[in-house]
């Protein structure tokens, strides 16, 4: 509860000084809408020609679209600022402080930052969740709306956990930050279901880049075709990937010699 309580203190302050730059509210809204609009005439150009791309039609689409959208806004607005402000405070010899403060370390680089904004992708996400579900003719049963609400949670936590990851990696390597950019990129190959693309490129986003379970898996509730099995399977894996973040932070903090050595 303590952790919750200065995660919430954390992000008021960080709202309060993100609301001072209502501007950023217009220019959030334009970059939102242009990534959405490019999102959307891709999939028309697709269904222009087709009726169905790999048993996914254009609605079911339309879910992994908006799952992609929601994710992507909860990565920048919780997660991203926070990994590249880690970084800047290794590089710059900050960490010590960090570590002198009596709070667990990992929980304090994980919230002491907050871009407010860009909850617009997350607003935005949800109402294309809503489009796409209105336009799907299956009914969803109460245990596909359970599933979607667990798997996608889960691939919040997974989404963390990569970029986690990646952060602790700075412990050895400063320049971390081109790495980051990569994976950014491969974030962008979770827009389309992992079933689309070939065996080799599937595995590697599935098992090496697991945007399967952070984002196929969600849209699998929306479109019945999740099962019990892959619902267990995704939690399996959302556990597995917090006990390595966990693990390459301790070995990472372990090993770090300070700002004076």
């Amino acid at each position: 509860m303590n952790g919750f309580r200065l995660a919430a203190m954390h992000w008021k302050v960080g709202a309060m000084h993100e609301l001072q730059y209502r501007v950023n509210f217009f220019l959030q809204l334009v970059d939102s809408a242009i990534r959405l609009a490019t999102g959307l005439v891709a999939i028309y150009l697709v269904f222009a020609h087709i009726d169905n791309l790999a048993g996914w039609s254009r609605h079911e689409l339309l879910a992994v679209m908006g799952i992609h959208i929601l994710l992507s806004g909860v990565v920048r607005t919780f997660i991203e600022p926070n990994v590249f402000q880690f970084i800047y405070t290794i590089g710059e010899g900050e960490f010590d402080y960090v570590l002198a403060r009596p709070v667990d370390s990992q929980l304090m680089v994980s919230i002491r930052n907050l871009r407010f904004w860009q909850l617009v992708d997350v607003v935005i996400g949800a109402v294309v969740i809503g489009w796409a579900v209105s336009g799907i003719v299956e009914t969803t049963s109460w245990f596909e709306v359970v599933g979607f609400l667990v798997a996608v949670s889960c691939g919040a936590i997974i989404l963390y956990c990569m970029w986690m990851i990646l952060a602790s990696a700075a412990f050895k390597w400063i320049r971390v930050d081109d790495t980051a950019q990569l994976l950014n990129g491969l974030f962008q190959a979770g827009r389309w279901p992992v079933t689309i693309y070939p065996g080799w490129l599937r595995l590697t986003l599935t098992f090496v880049v697991p945007l399967a379970f952070a984002i196929t898996v969600p849209a699998e509730g929306l479109t019945s075709r999740l099962n019990g099995g892959t619902l267990a399977l995704t939690v399996i894996v959302t556990g597995v990937m917090l006990l390595i973040t966990r693990a390459a932070w301790l070995y990472g903090v372990r090993h770090y010699s300070g700002a004076s050595a």
